[in-house]
Formats: C-alpha cells, sequence, structure tokens
C-alpha cells in the first residue's frame, strides 16, 4: 500500500514540478518581452497580473517535490547531533505538523477559491477569471500535504529511503 502511495506522491510531484517550470518560463519569457517592448513604449497590458499569476503556479506545483528531495533549508545544528532514533522521530512529528499546517492552508485556500468562483470575481486589468489559479496553488499545497503525511512513514522505514 505504502508503494503504491509512494509512486503516486512521486508521480504527482513530477507531473506539478514540469508545469512549475513551464509556469517559470512562461513568467520569465513574458517579463523579458515586456521590458524589451517598454523600450518601444508598447508594453503587454496586464503584465503584473499574468506574471503574478504565473509565479502562484510556479511556487505552489514546485513545493511537493522539493519537499520530497529534501530541498528546503534546514537548519540541524542541534538535531544533527541526536541518536538515530530520536532524529526519525523529529522527522516524524515535523512532518506532521507539516501536513497539518499544509492542509489547513490548502483547504483554505480552496475555500477562498470558492468564494471567488461563486462571486464570479475577475482580476482588475485584464478582467480575466482566476479563481483556476487560486485552486492550482489549493492542489499544490494539497499535494505537499500527502507528500508530508508520506514523510511520517519514511522516517520510520528501516533504510529511511523515499
Amino acid at each position: 500500500m505504502m508503494t503504491t502511495l509512494d509512486k503516486i506522491d512521486n508521480l504527482l510531484g513530477r507531473i506539478l514540478l514540469v508545469l512549475s517550470g513551464a509556469a517559470v518560463l512562461a513568467l520569465m519569457l513574458l517579463a523579458t518581452g515586456n521590458v524589451v517592448l517598454r523600450v518601444f513604449h508598447a508594453p503587454f497590458r496586464g503584465t503584473y497580473e499574468v506574471v503574478s499569476f504565473l509565479g502562484a503556479i510556479g511556487v505552489a506545483f514546485a513545493l511537493a517535490s522539493t519537499q520530497r528531495r529534501k530541498g528546503h533549508i534546514v537548519v540541524d545544528i542541534l538535531s544533527s547531533r541526536y541518536p538515530r532514533r530520536v532524529m526519525r522521530l523529529v522527522d516524524a512529528l515535523s512532518a506532521g505538523i507539516s501536513a497539518v499546517f499544509f492542509g489547513i492552508v490548502a483547504w483554505q485556500v480552496l475555500v477562498w477559491g470558492a468564494r471567488i468562483m461563486a462571486s464570479g470575481e475577475v482580476s482588475e486589468t485584464l478582467k480575466v477569471i482566476y479563481h483556476p489559479f487560486v485552486f492550482g496553488v489549493a492542489a499544490g499545497f494539497g499535494i505537499l500535504t500527502l507528500t508530508c503525511l508520506l514523510d511520517i512513514t519514511r522516517a520510520f522505514r528501516k533504510d529511511g529511503s523515499s
């Protein structure tokens, strides 16, 4: 069962990471194009909005993959000196707290997106619906929550592999 969940988590993380990379690439192209066109006094309208949406997606979609690879900053001045069993317990506790926190974040962002969708709110400059981006951010945090939950079990595996 756990290997199936691990595979699903890994697959979802990879898919979101590819989409994150595409969002960042689009963000860079748009921002660069806008700077170049400003020289000719013809910038893109709504660049700030689109860059904001793409930035949110770029960050949110990369969270789970980064967590799985332990790519976040960790300060372990004290915990690196703990015995192996205590380190595993601290890792599991940290993953559990993170799962609860990011689960709440995912839920609240989802609620916010539903409110935006129900009200028909659109972006200020381009007047486009933006709740899909909010739902995308919620999905990113949801997959991060799954990764953190699986990190609890990974902390207690004999070989410590992910």
